[in-house]
């Protein structure tokens, strides 16, 4: 809290007027509206959402802004407002304004962002509708090159007229996230093989001038329908080797031919003799 013409104000309260602008008597006034101010909160709010008296501030020389805080659920940290004014000469002031307002630690919204900007790839879903920008950076009227001499020369031989083709800076835009992408040479499985797919016979490149870098593997035991980089690999390359032998990759075959056969001994008939003094048993008749 700060003091300023025998007068509190709350820390960080930008004033844009003092008490020494004021007519004689109008600032002891304003000032000592307080509970003036506390008992437009308990008309507007009701008595239990008024916690203590936080200062005074001064919007122009005929007002003053009295801060309670606020006791209401949802709001911590926020205080009431309460708006004072009176002219040069007036024998009591009135209520301009309550309002709650955020104070220093009071929890807030983040800003908002529009829709354009929160929208994420994964975020389209069967049924929506999600129309590029007007100036999309990453298109281009169709009736100007794109920048791609194998795309410009078939679309002119063949007549297409597409409205809007990509730029120069969305391929751009587009190679890059691919590149870094999970199907990129960073990955974690680009990385645990040393067999990339530039040389894999089920790498399909692209047609333009993506197809110097870019490919869609055709494998469906692997990036299946993916675009992959150049330099993207994994462990079903086409050349990847066979295990040894003819059984499990993992594991060895069983062979029983390594067994040594061998003739189970003859048992031994069990010993049950008769003690000494006992009869033996009479044999059913």
């Amino acid at each position: 809290m700060e003091t300023a013409d025998n007068v509190t104000r709350p820390t960080g309260e930008s004033a844009t007027a003092t008490t020494e602008e004021w007519s004689p008597g109008l600032a002891n006034l304003l000032t000592n509206a307080v509970e003036l101010a506390r008992a437009a909160i308990v008309e507007f709010s009701g008595a239990d959402t008024v916690g203590d008296y936080l200062g005074a501030g001064y919007e122009d020389p005929t007002s003053a802004t009295h801060r309670f805080l606020a006791h209401l659920p949802g709001y911590r940290g926020w205080q009431w407002a309460v708006v004072v004014a009176a002219y040069p000469g007036a024998d009591h002031a009135t209520i301009s304004e309550v309002v709650l307002v955020p104070g220093p630690t009071s929890l807030l919204a983040p800003d908002w962002v529009p829709w354009d900007r929160r929208i994420r790839p994964g975020d389209l879903s069967p049924g929506d509708l999600l129309a590029p920008l007007p100036d999309d950076p990453r298109l281009v009227p169709g009736y100007l090159a794109s920048g791609d001499p194998q795309v410009d020369e078939v679309a002119l031989e063949v007549g297409l007229g597409r409205r809007r083709v990509m730029s120069a800076w969305g391929r751009a835009e587009a190679a890059q996230r691919w590149h870094d992408g999970d199907y990129g040479p960073s990955s974690q499985m680009a990385q645990s093989t040393k067999r990339v797919c530039r040389d894999c016979g089920f790498f399909l490149p692209l047609a333009g001038s993506l197809g110097a870098m870019f490919g869609v593997c055709g494998n469906e035991l692997s990036a299946d329908g993916h675009v992959v980089d150049f330099e993207y690999g994994c462990g079903a390359h086409s050349d990847t080797p066979p295990p040894a032998g003819s059984g499990s990759p993992v594991y060895d075959p069983y062979d029983d031919g390594v067994l040594d056969v061998t003739e189970k001994p003859a048992e031994k008939p069990a010993e049950n003799p008769v003690e000494d003094g006992a009869e033996e048993p009479a044999e059913d008749s």
